[in-house]
C-alpha cells in the first residue's frame, strides 16, 4: 500500500472539509449587510472567527456596526470607523436594528438541514476488502433529490484504484432527522496493480452502481453519513464484476 498517498488523501479531504466548514453560514448577509446598534455596554471584535483569536478592538454602546456575513456562530463586522472583525453569536443577541427593536439572530439548527442545498463530505469504508477514501459534494436539485459528484481512491493489497461517479441520491423523507435515501449511478474505475515479476498494465473500466444509504443530523452543519453500494464493473474482458461497497463519514451542509 502506498502511505503517501493515503496520507494526502486524508489531507485533502481534510481541507475541504475545513473549506466548507468555513464558508458563510447565511447567503442573507452575502447580498443584505444589516446595520445594527450595540446595546450592551460593549462587543468584543477578534481577529478572525474563534475564540483563540485576540480581541483587537472593543465597539461600545451607541456604536453602529454592519453585518458583512456570518461563520457558524461567528459574524464579520464593519464599525462606522471601518475597524473589521469578528464578533461571537452570544455577543451579537446584545445589538438593536435601527429602529430599536430585537434581532432573532436565528442558529443553525433542524430545519436547515431538512432544507439543505449543499452537502460536501468525506467518508472511508470497505471495497470488496479493500480500504477505501471518497470525497463528494452534492446539490439538492428538490428536496426529496440530490445530485452528486465523487471521487475516491481504493488501496488495496495487490492493486490500488481510482474512481468518480456521479450519482442521484432520492431522499423519501428530507424531513426526518435521519433521513434514508437510495442511490443510483455511473463512473469509472482505474485499477492500478502493483509492481510484480510479471507486469500488468492498468486498466480503465466502467462501473455503475444502486445502492442505500442514510445521512444523520448532528448538530449545526454536520451530518453523519452510513452508506452501502452495489457496484457493477463493466469489464472489456465480458466478466462483470460485482463488488460491495461499505462506507461512512461526515460531511457538512449549506
Amino acid at each position: 500500500m502506498n502511505k503517501h498517498k493515503v496520507h494526502a488523501w486524508k489531507q485533502l479531504m481534510a481541507f475541504l472539509l475545513a473549506a466548507l466548514a468555513a464558508m458563510p453560514s447565511w447567503a442573507l448577509f452575502e447580498k443584505y449587510q444589516p446595520t445594527v446598534v450595540v446595546d450592551d455596554p460593549y462587543i468584543e471584535m477578534h481577529t478572525a472567527p474563534g475564540r483563540g483569536y485576540p480581541v483587537f478592538y472593543v465597539a461600545g454602546r451607541g456604536e453602529e456596526v454592519t453585518v458583512l456575513k456570518r461563520q457558524t456562530d461567528w459574524f464579520k463586522v464593519r464599525t462606522d470607523r471601518g475597524k473589521e472583525g469578528w464578533v461571537k453569536l452570544a455577543q451579537m443577541r446584545q445589538t438593536l436594528d435601527l429602529d430599536g427593536g430585537e434581532i432573532d439572530w436565528k442558529e443553525v439548527d433542524f430545519e436547515d438541514f431538512s432544507n439543505r442545498r449543499w452537502q460536501l463530505g468525506m467518508s472511508g469504508g470497505d471495497f470488496d476488502g479493500a480500504r477505501t477514501l471518497t470525497a463528494y459534494i452534492g446539490y439538492a436539485l428538490t428536496p426529496n433529490i440530490t445530485l452528486q459528484l465523487e471521487g475516491g481512491e481504493v488501496l488495496g493489497d495487490f492493486s490500488d484504484g481510482e474512481t468518480a461517479a456521479a450519482s442521484i441520491l432520492m431522499f423519501p423523507f428530507p424531513e426526518w432527522r435521519i433521513s434514508p435515501y437510495f442511490t443510483i449511478g455511473t463512473g469509472f474505475i482505474r485499477t492500478q496493480p502493483h509492481t510484480t515479476i510479471v507486469q500488468t498494465e492498468d486498466r480503465d473500466d466502467e462501473i455503475a452502481h444502486a445502492g442505500i444509504g442514510a445521512d444523520v443530523y448532528l448538530s449545526d452543519r454536520f451530518v453523519l453519513r452510513m452508506e452501502y453500494k452495489r457496484h457493477t464493473v463493466l469489464t472489456s474482458r465480458d466478466d462483470n464484476q460485482e463488488v460491495n461497497q461499505w462506507k461512512a463519514g461526515f460531511s457538512v451542509f449549506f
